[in-house]
């Protein structure tokens, strides 16, 4: 029913809400974390401190085809 097929969808929009919510909340987390951290060892773990926050959201975000690998 038109009723069934709405209320699907409004609950795959708010289970993706409540994901994103909880990829944001983990990169946040992890972002202060390791913004502590010095240069040099930002850059032992791969990291540099100009694309810190980019790098930590694209781990964290579950749509990202990178975080499966």
């Amino acid at each position: 029913s038109s009723f069934a097929t709405r209320l699907d969808a409004l609950k795959k929009y708010l289970v993706a809400c409540v994901e994103t919510c909880a990829d944001y909340y983990e990169a946040a987390a992890l972002y202060d974390a390791l913004s502590g951290l010095s240069d040099a060892e930002l850059h032992r773990c791969g990291l540099s401190r100009d694309t810190l926050a980019r790098d930590i959201t694209q781990a964290c975000d579950r749509t990202n085809d990178r975080r499966a690998q």
